[in-house]
């Protein structure tokens, strides 16, 4: 196993092959993750921020962790040709709402992958996060391909192997920046968005995925 260090990835322009219109690959050992910086400009990210914010059904969902039922610490939205369940929770397929069409072609065209489902998440602020898990829920397929859009605040977002969980790689995803998770990413590694005591804002995440029934 070839040991990576912990250690902090910082996004800087013109970084990676190609620079930051083509993605940045983050140095992780049996992964494919790439970083591209400024998929959406400022203003775009600002507008869909804001559109997301006023359109999207949020809720609070309760899952069950070690045999108890607890609220998930963020406000979630699942929209997709099928429903999508994670956690024990089974989240019914919604139809696209205008405001999500524009940006699912966008992503799917960046990635070439034919998404058919987003799983929104809405960080209100630091106390708000993501638990470590790995996106491998048999539907998504052996091999899934993840696309993360952030807009908002930045949050710090962390992969830890599964052999070796002091092995981290932290990324922090600024404003309009897309990650996109590929290869044989989820059967290595494990990922989270951890709380933090900073004064930070709200973020909304966006999770592109293809489901097959």
């Amino acid at each position: 196993m070839n040991r990576i260090p912990n250690q902090r990835m910082d996004i800087a322009e013109g970084a990676g092959p190609g620079g930051p219109e083509s993605g940045e690959r983050v140095p992780m050992s049996d992964a494919e993750v790439y970083v591209f910086r400024r998929f959406l400009d400022g203003d775009e990210a600002d507008l869909l921020f804001h559109r997301l914010r006023r359109e999207i059904a949020w809720k609070t969902e309760t899952i069950r962790l070690f045999g108890r039922h607890i609220a998930m610490p963020r406000l979630v939205a699942w929209y997709g040709d099928l429903p999508y369940t994670y956690s024990g929770l089974t989240m019914p397929a919604e139809d696209w709402p205008p405001c999500l069409v524009g940006i699912k072609r966008e992503v799917s065209k960046r990635t070439a992958q034919p998404f058919n489902g987003v799983l929104l998440n809405l960080y209100r602020d630091g106390r708000d996060s993501m638990s470590w898990h790995a996106d491998d829920e048999p539907e998504l397929g052996r091999d899934p391909v993840i696309a993360s859009l952030s807009l908002g605040s930045v949050r710090r977002f962390v992969f830890r192997r599964n052999d070796d969980k002091s092995s981290k790689v932290l990324v922090d995803l600024p404003h309009g920046s897309l990650l996109v998770m590929d290869g044989r990413t989820q059967h290595h590694w494990q990922h989270a968005v951890p709380k933090t005591a900073k004064p930070v804002g709200e973020r909304i995440n966006l999770t592109f995925r293809t489901l097959f029934g």
